[in-house]
């Protein structure tokens, strides 16, 4: 029997998508008695994906997938046809790829000599150790808001392990220890293969094509209501028994304002806070503009609603200091097949069986990947696109003399040369499309436990929060799988679904993971 409660879900990202899945599935609620909200012309949120051929492809990230761990990611894509098969679950299709690309990088690190490091050892001193296991074995009300850099000495960040972790999680120096540590904890599994990258997923496609449109696709067909180009400026609320209801959601369309009306029983998920909110595109000949949640507005609502509502987070922890949260990232398309062809030659890895390649020694701290091609659904033969990124993009580059985040594409494709020692002209008719992320890894940040509200606060009755930027005890950030878990948590609780979220895989409980771990950092 189907549910006839309405549910209006802000921000068309992957959570506000699996929550209405679910709510569909689990909860019994009819499609048309769900609304989702988007301000940007496309559904997907982080996980995007655009561009043709002749454009140019862009990605702004690549977030890294793996079956054995994300339980809620494909407890959801169990559930959902391909688009390829309809025979066939997006789970069933990604199993099938990874078993035929295997990821078995044999280039993970490249010095500055242009040599393939050979990673044998980890690197660590009996320092590091020591240090290492005080920080994975301390409680996190100790962490508190500490940065890694309090609990490790600077011999550390000269690891090979830290130039591989770091690069494959995205983690800088000054980010959060709690953080840090879940990782370390959650992918612990990883520690013993994170040379090859052996533990890595991906998908058939890039993220988009693979996971959003299928999942898109099938809620439309459900009768889901998606409403693109419509921004929630503000909630109308009331105090119900000592908690927050809302009662009515201002919207601002391009041309015009309205307030939906949200009855006695219905619910409202909030995409509270945004990884690429205020990102911006460059192109061959142009660095992207520098943009600031100034000219976005992407935090505002959140900004609004947390103000004197300690329960409901602090923003501020997250969005205050960007030089300490961005970084950069390219996507490059190709008419021929000089680069890709050298890149084989040199790494001994096919596209898609190599993860990233990383030049430790590049100021701007520079990956590439050169996924299975095609990597868009619409990419035609004889196209190749791969993807890049750089962590401090503040820094002049080693052959460029400028920072990256004032470069254009020509000129990061000349950095990359470099570094490789290739002929610029194996680049010389690519597109590379540079894209400037100010706040990509803001829930790193160092923060307090209350700065991040519950999925669903205590003070709240029909508010639901499903983002990065909420607290999930013992799981990790700025993965597919903290949305759909995320979102999963809310609907449950909010519709009283009597069926278990599925519990996070205890990886570092396991005598053998933990063995193989302890043997890796001896070496």
């Amino acid at each position: 029997m189907e549910n006839n409660i309405k549910a209006y879900l802000l921000g068309g990202g992957i959570g506000s998508l699996a929550a209405a899945a679910f709510m569909i599935r689990d909860g019994k609620l009819a499609g048309g008695n769900i609304t989702i909200l988007e301000s940007l012309p496309l559904f997907g949120g982080s996980l995007d994906g655009a561009g043709s051929a002749e454009t140019g492809y862009s990605l702004r990230g690549g977030r890294m997938v793996t079956t054995d761990n994300y339980e809620c990611t494909w407890d959801l894509f169990k559930s959902i046809p391909s688009l390829g098969d309809k025979d066939k679950t997006v789970y069933d299709e990604t199993v099938e790829f990874n078993a035929l690309y295997h990821a078995n990088s044999m280039a993970r690190l490249v010095d500055c000599r242009r040599a393939i490091v050979p990673v044998s050892s980890m690197g660590f001193s009996m320092q590091d150790r020591l240090e290492l296991l005080q920080l994975a074995s301390a409680d996190e009300e100790k962490l508190g808001a500490s940065c890694i850099t309090d609990w490790l000495s600077p011999g550390f960040f000269d690891t090979q392990f830290w130039y591989m972790w770091a690069t494959t999680f995205a983690f800088q120096p000054w980010h959060s220890a709690v953080e840090f540590k879940r990782y370390l904890h959650r992918f612990m599994l990883e520690f013993s293969r994170i040379e090859t990258l052996a533990g890595v997923k991906r998908t058939v496609y890039n993220q988009y094509d693979s996971l959003v449109l299928p999942l898109q696709t099938w809620l439309e067909a459900q009768g889901v209501r998606m409403l693109p180009n419509c921004t929630a400026t503000d909630f109308e609320h009331k105090l119900e028994d000592g908690k927050f209801v809302v009662t009515g959601i201002h919207i601002r369309y391009p041309d015009t304002t309205d307030v939906i009306a949200v009855r006695d029983g219905d619910l409202v998920f909030f995409q509270n806070g945004s990884m690429t909110d205020a990102s911006s595109l460059g192109s061959m000949s142009s660095a992207p503009v520098k943009l600031s949640k100034k000219e976005s507005g992407g935090w505002t609502l959140w900004e609004k609603l947390a103000r004197d509502r300690p329960e409901f987070g602090n923003p501020a922890a997250f969005n205050d200091n960007i030089a300490q949260s961005f970084w950069e990232s390219f996507t490059v398309t190709l008419q021929d097949s000089s680069f890709f062809d050298q890149m084989i030659r040199f790494s001994g890895n096919a596209p898609g069986t190599g993860g990233l390649v990383t030049f430790k020694d590049s100021s701007w701290f520079m990956s590439i990947v050169l996924p299975h091609q095609p990597h868009f659904l619409n990419q035609p033969e004889g196209v190749q696109v791969f993807w890049g990124y750089a962590l401090s993009p503040g820094r002049i580059g080693n052959f460029v003399a400028k920072p990256m985040a004032d470069c254009n594409g020509e000129e990061i494709l000349r950095e990359l040369c470099g570094h490789l020692r290739f002929d610029p002209v194996s680049v010389l008719q690519a597109n590379c499309i540079p894209c400037r992320m100010p706040y990509i890894t803001s829930m790193f940040m160092p923060r307090a436990h209350a700065d991040r509200p519950l999925p669903v606060p205590k003070e709240s009755k029909n508010l639901a929060f499903i983002s990065q930027f909420v607290e999930i005890p013992d799981e990790v950030v700025f993965t597919v799988e903290y949305s759909v878990r995320a979102a999963q948590m809310a609907v449950y609780e909010l519709l009283g679904i009597d069926r278990a979220v599925p519990p996070i895989t205890p990886h570092d409980k396991s005598l053998r993971v933990e063995f193989e771990a302890l043997v890796k950092s001896l070496k």
